[in-house]
């Protein structure tokens, strides 16, 4: 009988235990509890965020000495006038302006999005703006 399959006595193949959505069900809730984590990695002091998976916008007050922790690096506005903003990222000073392509600093892309008299808005993320 070599090669021959010989089902076990008492074996039914149509018994098959019903499919368990618990894999899928995990899965799931691990994905909800990282984007938590990582959605609760922003914050700020004198300056709002606005996190998505890969990228935060950080509105920072420019009338106070405001600063924000963003995927997992700290962000603080140094200056700002007419033209533009200077930027601490990871320790490293940036100076932006809103039509410049995006620097880089500690391997994040960082950009000037917009500047009025009261606020500017910084785009810190993984990768490139499109």
């Amino acid at each position: 009988m070599s090669g021959v399959l010989v089902p076990w006595p008492g074996d039914d193949p149509t018994n098959v235990p019903p499919f368990s959505s618990a894999p899928r069900t995990a899965g799931v809730v691990a994905a909800l509890a990282l984007a938590a984590t990582v959605l609760a990695g922003c914050s700020g002091e004198g300056a709002s965020t606005d996190c998505g998976l890969d990228a935060c916008k950080v509105t920072f007050d420019r009338n106070l000495d405001a600063s924000a922790s963003v995927l997992g690096v700290d962000a603080k506005l140094v200056g700002a006038d007419a033209n533009g903003v200077t930027v601490e990222v990871a320790g490293e000073q940036l100076t932006l302006s809103v039509d410049q392509p995006d620097a880089q600093a500690a391997g994040l892309y960082v950009s000037l999005d917009s500047l009025d008299d009261s606020k500017a808005v910084v785009r810190i993320g993984r990768n490139p703006r499109s």
